[in-house]
């Protein structure tokens, strides 16, 4: 993964962007069911300008927009509408976030395939966050001529530790993520109230699992896997 991590910063930097080919893509159908909610299951409201990069190739320009729903990378050529090719050799940066088609596991093995936007790397672990959807039908009203109550979409955010293909999902409560690392609950506890950590911020979040990092580093080299005896809460 960080090898990979390190030719997608080369390319962007030294590579002639070129046109998106038609291998790097399959045909698609826009998705109609949810016109009518509250929300979008599209993480934008419009198309991006993109980068994508092929491993085995080259770097190409486009403009994408990431469908959520369908964990798809969008491109609409005016005439037909395509998603890029699922595959772990090729990445996207939209506007800024680096998407990533991984073939993760959960902790008890379970497979976590899908697109996640690379938030932090360090030589020993990344840390990631996934998209997803909270659904609510429409309903209809009570009675006749009752007003009919719209279905709405909410995008979700979950973030991910990895460390060596394995992700665990961080909690977002104080208690929940002191119980996940309950190794080093004091010193963790006594670090977000010194330091004041609110874990629904992103750069927080990064800075405790950082310091979760360096405590567990200290310690023997048995016990510095983060993931060590933590239980995969999906």
């Amino acid at each position: 993964m960080r090898k990979i991590l390190l030719f997608l910063c080369l390319a962007l930097s030294s590579t002639i962007f070129a046109q998106l080919p038609r291998d790097l893509l399959n045909t698609t159908q826009k998705d109609y069911t949810f016109e009518d909610y509250d929300g979008s299951i599209y993480m934008t409201s419009s198309y991006k300008d993109a980068n994508v990069i092929h491993e085995k190739s080259t770097t190409f320009d486009a403009k994408l927009r990431y469908n959520i729903h369908a964990d798809a990378l969008e491109y609409d050529s005016g005439s037909q509408l395509y998603e890029l090719v699922k595959k772990p050799t090729i990445h996207a940066r939209i506007d800024g976030d680096y998407f990533y088609y991984c073939d993760f596991e959960g902790q008890r093995g379970v497979d976590r395939s899908g697109y996640y936007i690379l938030v932090e790397l360090t030589d020993t672990y990344s840390i990631y966050k996934k998209l997803s959807l909270k659904i609510k039908e429409p309903r209809s009203g009570v009675g006749v001529g009752a007003p009919t109550e719209p279905g709405a979409v909410r995008m979700i955010t979950t973030y991910y530790l990895e460390e060596a293909g394995v992700i665990m999902e961080l909690p977002m409560n104080k208690n929940d993520m002191l119980a996940t690392f309950n190794d080093k609950e004091n010193e963790l506890k006594e670090y977000i109230k010194k330091e004041k950590i609110r874990l629904r911020k992103e750069e927080d979040l990064i800075r405790l699992v950082a310091r979760y990092n360096a405590l567990k580093s200290s310690g023997s080299p048995s016990s510095q896997s983060l993931l060590t005896n933590r239980v995969d809460r999906n």
